[in-house]
């Protein structure tokens, strides 16, 4: 797929009229505390009994780097009816021309992509549009709860990069470690967060878990982009989220794609960098869908036989591998129970499945009796973005994507 290489109007400030109006004060304050539909970690712990080891940190209490909100008494036409029907609605992520340039040579409007974070404004509905010269920008970046319907542009998928070394074990100046949860090199925190060509990285040495991206916020939307490290690299994190992710390329070992999310995958390549699990579903039980892989190329540099399509994090963890082609690095037996003493037999409860895949690791009469070789008919639901998602209309969007 094409970068996008046509920056159009550069100009620090948009000329393109608001999409979406600008929440009052009070709305800024109410937005900060719903946006992203937040809702922890499992209850369990990420761990592998030998070897390599994760205790999730308690789920973080993320607060938004941009001004507080005053508490100003609210106006008439910002009513919290108002702020969920904003909430709700969802436009495609577009146009050509931004809001900021990001470069580090200094030629553009900011040199860090956190600053351009930083200057956005807070708690609007806008669409606001930053571009990412190519260069390897080595910062820990967050982007707030109020930070909302943003989208990064980077000049190349392979050459722009946003990187950063923490990682689980590292110290957090506390006494402590930073852990799982607060090693990633980027938080995803704001609702409809849009990326496209560009790399999320975590540098880390594969010494414990290095998250490069840990997505909180509801329908985030990935396209072109490349998730790099080791262990956990991708973190689907938002109880009750939704997030898609198209022609992406994402590697890792150990539960490199792990969390609560529903996450959908179209056409991106997983590479396999050694022995370990593909995905680590921590899906609650109320939640319709967690892990979908559609049309995805299964790679790697790993052992022949040595790699489990996924293990479930939580019992209810769910993965669906569909379409795909599963390279020779599939282990026979396909899945992993992750049995842990806190819980009952997670055979029972997980929902492991494939359907129609092809390649040297899909073997389904090979596969553990306890997963899933979908009918037709059993299949079908997985079709349907609409259905997975629950009613965002992302697929309305893919045409101008």
């Amino acid at each position: 797929m094409a970068d996008e290489s046509d920056r159009g109007d550069q100009s620090g400030v948009s000329r393109r009229p608001s999409r979406r109006q600008v929440l009052s004060m009070t709305s800024a304050a109410l937005l900060g505390s719903i946006a992203g539909c937040r809702g922890g970690e499992p209850s369990g712990t990420l761990t592998e009994t030998d070897a390599t080891t994760d205790v999730p940190e308690p789920t973080p209490t993320d607060t938004a780097t941009g001004t507080p909100a005053p508490t100003a008494t609210p106006s008439p036409t910002a009513t919290d009816r108002d702020i969920e029907a904003l909430l709700a609605e969802y436009r495609c992520p577009g146009g050509d021309e931004y809001d900021a340039v990001v470069a580090k040579d200094g030629s553009g409007d900011f040199e860090s992509v956190q600053a351009a974070i930083d200057a956005v404004p807070p708690a609007t509905f806008d669409g606001y549009r930053v571009f990412i010269e190519s260069g390897r920008y080595e910062e820990k970046i967050r982007l707030p709860p109020n930070r909302t319907d943003v989208t990064f542009v980077g000049e190349s998928a392979a050459e722009t990069v946003l990187t950063y070394d923490d990682h689980a074990d590292k110290p957090d100046g506390s006494g402590g470690d930073l852990g799982t949860s607060q090693s990633s090199s980027f938080f995803a925190d704001g609702l409809d967060f849009t990326a496209r060509n560009v790399t999320f990285e975590n540098a880390a040495n594969p010494v414990a878990q290095a998250v490069a991206m840990r997505v909180s916020g509801d329908r985030a939307f990935f396209d072109n982009c490349r998730f790099l490290g080791n262990q956990d690299t991708l973190y689907n994190y938002g109880r009750g989220t939704r997030q898609y992710f198209r022609n992406c390329y994402i590697e890792g070992d150990v539960d490199f794609i792990f969390g609560l999310a529903t996450a959908v995958f179209d056409d991106c390549t997983i590479h396999c960098k050694d022995e370990g699990y593909i995905a680590a579903p921590a899906t609650p039980e109320e939640q319709a869908h967690g892990y979908v892989f559609r049309n995805c190329e299964i790679t790697g540099d790993a052992p022949e036989g040595s790699v489990y399509l996924g293990r479930p994090w939580e019992p209810y963890g769910q993965a669906v591998f569909a379409n795909c082609y599963l390279g020779d690095v599939i282990r026979p037996e396909g899945w992993e129970p992750w049995d842990e003493p806190e819980h009952d037999d997670k055979t029972k409860t997980a929902f492991l499945a494939e359907y129609d895949n092809e390649g040297p690791g899909a073997a389904p009469d090979q596969r553990v009796d306890w997963a899933r070789q979908l009918t037709d008919e059993e299949a079908e639901p997985y079709r349907s973005l609409e259905t997975l998602f629950d009613g965002w209309a992302i697929a309305d969007c893919l045409d101008d994507a």
